[in-house]
């Protein structure tokens, strides 16, 4: 991976800057020899960094930038020679003597300009590729990223409901001391119930993080097939975010709009080359004949001497309609491409309008759990506890108690994993940085 990048750094006509910038700290993180154990990722920075290292759709996508960047010499180069050989199965007599082999050498030159715009297309084709590369980066990125805090979530559910279970069972001996004494023995049925729905609940859950770790851990490419360990993660601040700016760092970096323009410079130079196709290619040679000993006229001046001579040929581009139409495919290729940019634009813009208006609903209720209900709820269940143990309330508004200090807990974690998850959406759409592991891009050609 190392000699590819220094390639693409090397090669002027295929290279941004923003490319290099990029791979830089992919390529630091490459050269990890061992992949870490599943024990040992504990961080989204963790998860990042062995998605680069590991993931074979990333090498995949690295493979057909190399074989893209082979491509360019192949098409920058001219046509093969060829030489050519004529024996004379009877020889042709002439004054000089009888001809015995012709050889023949030539070159065939393309159009001026042809060939640079074959290299061009193929430039474009291969800085395409380069920035799917970097799209897909992207991608994983957010797609572990929204796993990992969907991890963490699914780990403050467990233990939030593990603790609402071990609470409610320690209530038990209380109730039935209660029922002992003479109370309903209702009260208890109810709670043996509550606490038999919770820990259907916890048991869900468990199975819910056996999937998630599963699909974490393919897409890490971990080899052993054990659980993930808890990440580590905590509720985020409330941010707010500028969206005009967002949205032109989406035009300006984000590398699949980097692509689909790279697309579009593509089908300008494919274009470029329809033109030319309609001029005439040149052919040069030279000619060599072997003469052999003359029969006739041995005396003749030149008797016995080899001639040679230079040839000059040109095709001649006469199928206008067949170059017509590829000047008319060529234009019509490349307003596809231009289209698909703005298409793709206004996609990536509603979509960066959506995470905003999520990330600020989030952010909300960030604010109303952590600020203000959990509290509440927190002093609630306190008092109805005190009141239940002096017989001034019931087992079912004690219970209900607990349930809605449970409810807000899990909204509260709900809304840290949901307004995280929308940062990292927004910031992959921008390109801008996630933990120090993806670097934005800046279009400096």
């Amino acid at each position: 991976m190392k000699q590819i990048f220094r390639k693409y750094c090397a090669v002027t006509r295929i290279g941004a800057v923003v490319a290099c910038a990029i791979a830089a700290p992919v390529l630091q993180a490459s050269d990890a020899s061992e992949p870490p154990q599943a024990q040992s990722l504990v961080s989204l920075e963790d998860y990042l960094r062995q998605a680069q290292i590991a993931n074979p759709q990333l090498k995949a996508f690295e493979r057909r930038y190399e074989a893209a960047m082979q491509r360019i010499p192949q098409v920058s180069a001219l046509p093969d020679p060829m030489f050519q050989i004529t024996s004379f199965v009877e020889s042709v007599q002439t004054r000089t003597g009888p001809q015995e082999n012709v050889l023949m050498l030539s070159q065939r030159i393309p159009w001026f300009g042809k060939l640079s715009s074959r290299e061009a297309a193929a430039s474009a084709d291969a800085e395409a590729l380069w920035y799917a590369y970097q799209s897909q980066h992207l991608m994983l990125a957010r797609t572990v990223s929204l796993g990992f805090y969907e991890y963490g979530y699914t780990e403050e559910a467990i233990r939030l409901t593990r603790e609402n279970r071990d609470l409610l069972r320690e209530l038990e001996p209380v109730v039935e001391e209660k029922v002992r004494a003479g109370g309903e023995i209702n009260a208890l049925l109810r709670l043996k119930v509550e606490i038999g729905k919770i820990d259907d609940r916890l048991q869900s859950l468990t199975q819910k993080r056996v999937a998630q770790s599963a699909q974490l851990s393919e897409l890490l490419a971990l080899p052993e097939t054990s659980l993930l360990a808890w990440p580590e993660w905590e509720a985020p601040k409330p941010v707010s975010l500028n969206g005009p700016a967002l949205v032109q760092a989406i035009r300006a970096s984000n590398p699949e709009l980097q692509m689909l323009k790279r697309k579009v410079a593509s089908a300008e130079a494919r274009r470029e080359i329809a033109r030319l196709e309609s001029y005439p290619d040149i052919t040069l040679g030279i000619n060599y004949i072997q003469i052999g000993d003359p029969e006739v006229n041995p005396t003749t001046p030149d008797a016995g001497n080899d001639p040679w001579g230079v040839t000059v040929a040109v095709n001649i581009p006469i199928w206008f309609g067949k170059y017509d139409a590829a000047k008319e495919e060529a234009l019509a290729s490349k307003r596809s491409s231009e289209h698909e940019y703005e298409n793709r634009y206004n996609a990536l813009r509603g979509e960066l309008s959506a995470s905003l208006a999520l990330l600020a609903d989030a952010n909300r209720r960030l604010t109303l759990y952590g600020e203000e209900l959990l509290g509440l709820a927190e002093q609630a269940v306190e008092n109805t506890r005190e009141s239940y143990q002096n017989g001034r309330t019931g087992i079912l508004e004690l219970i209900d108690s607990e349930r809605s200090l449970l409810d807000l807990q899990l909204l509260y974690w709900r809304a840290a994993a949901d307004a995280s998850q929308q940062r990292v959406v927004i910031q992959t759409l921008a390109n801008q940085p996630i933990l120090g592991t993806f670097y934005a891009t800046d279009e400096n050609e």
